[in-house]
């Protein structure tokens, strides 16, 4: 039996990713698609999709509730001002929701409760769940490299410096000047210093880890590439650490990890390795007392609709390798 799931936001760059992914799932059936710029279309028209699932045509915002009722999972690839007031309806219902915006992955008093979905590090909190708080493309690649080593006492918690650079999808699809060809090719540029809306997310996550509050000094940089983070973060290592204790850590966490890929050195971690898949690929280095780690993933899939999908699969106790696990890297 299959499992009927909708998309709200379906014609941003993750719910779009996230069509292509369920469209192929073996146990889901594709059954809402809503979109406000795209609705009358089909998915066939705007995505060259194929069978059942082409025939979808997107819904507009107003009919998304109604639409949704049939649904036993929505993937909401809305903003934050849609997925808060919309994710509690839906979870009330008995609708597994799993939202890719921030608004619930720092939980405010008045929040309904939901689980952070970052697999490898909460995943026997999600089975059972009825609202999943997507991570962040940025924080799925960060957290994944630290909280590991917080954990298990072998990195100082303060001082931590993270530069992490992005393809221009992370953005989202906008009709800005600053996003327009001519504006950001031949150009590298760095934005939210300080402010960036994935801060408070990664001191929550990482604070939580160490047992101290954490702040790393988070330098997000956009790179005129379609897709992929590369994120390099650099610290101190604890008094009784080394490199052979970190591996370790890294091989307790994610020997069995069937999309984390462990490589000898950070020389080794490249965007070609992870873009079109649902990896992340980490490396490190240590010299002396300083630790330098690179880790990369695909910012629409790692980082936003294939972790969705990850997280589908543990909601319904399926694989969680399913319809992700033959994905390939993009190659010329």
């Amino acid at each position: 039996m299959q499992v009927r799931v909708g998309i709200a936001g379906a014609s941003g760059y993750a719910g779009m990713e996230a069509t292509f992914l369920l469209a192929r799932h073996p146990r889901v059936e594709l059954a809402f698609l809503g979109s406000e710029s795209w609705a009358g279309s089909t998915a066939g028209e705007r995505l060259g999709l194929s069978g059942r699932a082409s025939r979808l045509v997107y819904a507009e915002r107003s009919a998304w509730e109604a639409g949704l009722e049939c649904c036993d999972a929505v993937l909401l690839a809305t903003f934050e001002d849609v997925s808060r007031p919309l994710a509690p309806v839906l979870a009330r219902r008995g609708t597994r929701v799993i939202d890719l915006s921030s608004a619930f992955r720092v939980p405010e008093e008045d929040d309904v409760e939901a689980v952070y979905g970052l697999p490898e590090l909460f995943r026997a909190r999600i089975p059972g769940s009825r609202l999943i708080a997507n991570p962040g493309c940025y924080p799925t690649a960060i957290l994944l490299a630290l909280v590991p080593l917080l954990r298990s006492g072998l990195l100082e918690p303060e001082g931590l410096v993270v530069n992490a650079v992005s393809g221009v999808t992370g953005a989202g699809r906008r009709a800005e000047e600053s996003y327009a060809f001519a504006e950001l090719d031949d150009d590298v540029r760095a934005y939210g210093i300080f402010r960036h809306r994935h801060l408070p997310e990664l001191r929550r996550i990482l604070s939580a880890a160490a047992g101290v509050p954490v702040d790393p000094v988070f330098t997000p940089t956009l790179l005129p590439i379609r897709r992929g983070i590369l994120a390099t973060i650099v610290g101190r290592l604890a008094p009784e650490a080394s490199a052979a204790r970190i591996r370790e850590a890294y091989l307790a966490a994610y020997a069995d990890e069937p999309f984390v890929e462990l490589r000898p050195s950070p020389d080794e971690v490249s965007l070609r390795r992870v873009v079109g898949t649902n990896r992340v690929c980490i490396g490190f280095a240590v010299s002396g007392s300083h630790f330098l780690a690179c880790a990369a993933i695909d910012n629409l899939i790692k980082g936003a609709a294939g972790q969705a999908v990850q997280n589908l699969n543990l909601l319904f106790g399926w694989d969680e390798r399913l319809g992700l696990d033959d994905l390939r890297w993009f190659r010329p």
